[in-house]
């Protein structure tokens, strides 16, 4: 749990450091279709220090700029806001888009610091809902962070609740991790 505590307190540490991350709401939610508001569009979902050097790519995965520090950033999509994610990520939404199975095998994480805004949201609990029902626990989050920890046990006790400020998602899937809110939705 000190280990939950601490990414919590970089997170609101990482949003007061980078408050030019934001972008207004109206690009955020029209990315536009070119290659440049992509990327931009993409790149707002990380503080600078990490999407500068980030790899974006499209919503069908073209690479649209090469990056060199092994993050990779999508922009705004129907279900999502714009986020960037490490390898550990990567990995997890392949497996998850691909209906496989996944073991996480390190830490992971995953930025979204313009939250789902202009986006339909996602459920808490089936990763796979296509859209709200009164069962599914449907969020849409305002700016976070996500991270994949190596070990279930180490999500014991953390809460499911997507109203508390840190919450595990998806818990009894593959794809459970924790959400760490740094900013209230909007």
């Amino acid at each position: 749990m000190r280990y939950i505590h601490a990414v919590a307190t970089f997170g609101c540490a990482l949003i007061a450091a980078f408050p030019s991350t934001a972008i207004a709401a109206e690009e955020t939610g029209n990315a536009g279709t070119d290659s440049a508001s992509l990327i931009a569009n993409a790149r707002s979902a990380g503080p600078p220090s990490v999407s500068a050097e980030a790899t974006v790519v499209n919503g069908a995965g073209n690479v649209l700029h090469e990056g060199s520090n092994g993050f990779v950033c999508h922009p705004i999509s129907a279900s999502t806001g714009p986020m960037c994610n490490d390898a550990q990520w990567e990995a997890m939404m392949g497996a998850m888009m691909a209906g496989k199975p996944f073991t996480p095998t390190t830490f992971g994480i995953s930025y979204m610091l313009q939250g789902d805004r202009g986006a339909k949201g996602v459920s808490n609990i089936d990763p796979a809902a296509p859209e709200p029902t009164p069962d599914n626990d449907w969020v849409i989050e305002g700016p976070h962070l996500m991270l994949i920890l190596p070990d279930a046990a180490m999500l014991e006790g953390v809460s499911t609740d997507p109203a508390d400020p840190i919450y595990v998602m998806w818990k009894d899937t593959p794809y459970r991790h924790v959400m760490v809110r740094v900013a209230p939705a909007e």
